[in-house]
């Protein structure tokens, strides 16, 4: 009793310990945030669904070319006058009565409705697997995009954390020299101290802006939060320049996105149900055939009741042929049904028209950001070294007491503002380079 005792008190004391444990030193990977949303995403698996409902139809078009086979068989009691099945009449009597009949029938030409439901039925099919395609594309820039600004944050927390550090030092060595009485300028100590206070601060904000972009990914991830959750850095994102033009990027688009493609595909599904809503005011001729027999208790030669089986040989009776069926007047209901699948058509046609448009004006828009921003992060470039190097003759001087505190404290601030600054610009380069890759169905992770 005492062991389990001692075991149940180290359970409960153990496991927060191995929980948060466990919870420290989880990492991702990008290549694990992307299988994981894939995995949980509800417009994928929707899409999966709705994909897998497209190939039924697909199947069902294509088995609409066999025939059609049915038997049936009737067994009844008839009360009253019936038919003498022998010498065709009528008794007054009880009747018990079975028919068994089996039926065929194979459509040779209908306006090749068939044929052309087929190839409807198989464009819808492959543009199912374009939106498929399209929705696991969309989770995965998502979460790339979500997973980089994680590691943007991370990194300038570690930025944030290194002026917090350099406040730190300064004021712990004017912090000796007002000790000492050797402090010349007593407000250079509360000016570092204000500084100090103020980069605790921004480590607080950086802080929960990290968090809050943790969340946003997990989100995306559809697993729960964890604010220890860590993310593994990506040693390959490189800034790259962009070759090629606008223009160049979206033909490429045009050829390679999936959604592009669902498009141009259910446009011409659309034209198919056209063909084939027009196959309806065509002449259907199919073969048809049948084997019948039946047996009647009424039935029976000098008075003697006819064996069941010998009825059921003596009935047997088959029958085939070709029929025709021409329509004439059926409400209307076909050519009104050609005039919705002409509609269905255009509507089809100014999606596809739409999509491309929409696709130019976003191809644009990312084009002209990612060179924006890769200016935007040379010329940060540029004024880090320049920010680094007067922070250092600043310190120098602060340090021989030769610069004041306020001239120190904007040298700092110029540094600290400078490093985050190419810390986003970098981030927002690799950004748009995925996006423009996503584009260009090159999207590697």
């Amino acid at each position: 009793m005492r062991y389990f005792k001692f075991l149940l008190f180290s359970l409960i004391t153990l496991t927060p310990a191995l929980a948060h444990s466990q919870a420290v030193d989880s990492v991702l990977t990008l290549r694990q945030c992307i299988d994981i949303a894939l995995k949980h995403n509800l417009d994928v698996r929707k899409s999966e669904l709705q994909l897998q409902s497209a190939r039924v139809d697909k199947n069902q078009a294509k088995e609409n070319l066999l025939p059609s086979i049915n038997g049936q068989v009737d067994h009844g009691i008839s009360n009253g006058r019936s038919l003498n099945q022998v010498d065709y009449t009528y008794v007054n009597a009880s009747t018990k009565f079975a028919s068994y009949s089996a039926n065929a029938d194979l459509t040779l030409f209908n306006g090749l409705q068939n044929l052309n439901r087929i190839k409807q039925t198989s464009l819808a099919y492959k543009a199912g697997e374009m939106d498929l395609q399209q929705a696991k594309d969309l989770v995965t820039i998502n979460t790339i995009t979500a997973y980089l600004q994680v590691l943007n944050n991370t990194e300038a927390l570690a930025q944030v954390q290194n002026q917090v550090e350099v406040s730190k030092k300064q004021l712990d060595r004017l912090q000796i020299l007002e000790n000492q009485g050797a402090n010349k300028q007593p407000n250079d100590f509360t000016d570092l101290k204000g500084t100090y206070a103020d980069n605790q601060v921004s480590y607080v904000n950086q802080k929960a802006i990290l968090q809050t972009s943790k969340l946003n990914l997990l989100q995306i991830l559809n697993i729960p939060y964890r604010p220890n959750i860590a993310f593994e850095k990506i040693t390959n994102a490189d800034i790259l320049q962009q070759n090629g033009t606008s223009e160049e990027v979206y033909q490429t688009a045009l050829n390679q996105l999936a959604y592009v493609k669902a498009a141009v595909l259910r446009r011409q599904s659309a034209e198919k149900g056209v063909s084939a809503a027009k196959g309806a005011l065509s002449p259907t001729i199919s073969l048809f055939g049948g084997l019948n027999t039946n047996y009647s208790s009424a039935a029976q030669i000098n008075n003697a009741a006819i064996p069941y089986w010998d009825q059921f040989k003596n009935n047997f009776y088959n029958q085939f042929g070709i029929s025709v069926r021409i329509p004439i007047l059926n409400y209307f209901q076909n050519r009104n049904k050609v005039t919705l699948a002409k509609i269905d058509l255009q509507s089809y046609k100014y999606v596809e028209e739409n999509t491309k448009i929409q696709l130019r004006q976003n191809v644009e828009q990312a084009y002209l950001n990612m060179s924006n921003a890769l200016e935007r992060y040379k010329a940060l470039q540029d004024q880090v070294v320049a920010y680094k190097e007067s922070f250092r003759i600043a310190e120098i001087r602060f340090n021989a007491g030769v610069l004041n505190s306020v001239e120190f404290v904007l040298a700092k601030n110029y540094l600290d503002r400078a490093n985050l600054n190419l810390i986003n610009a970098r981030y927002d380069c690799v950004i748009y380079n995925k996006i423009l890759d996503y584009y260009q169905g090159r999207l590697s992770l």
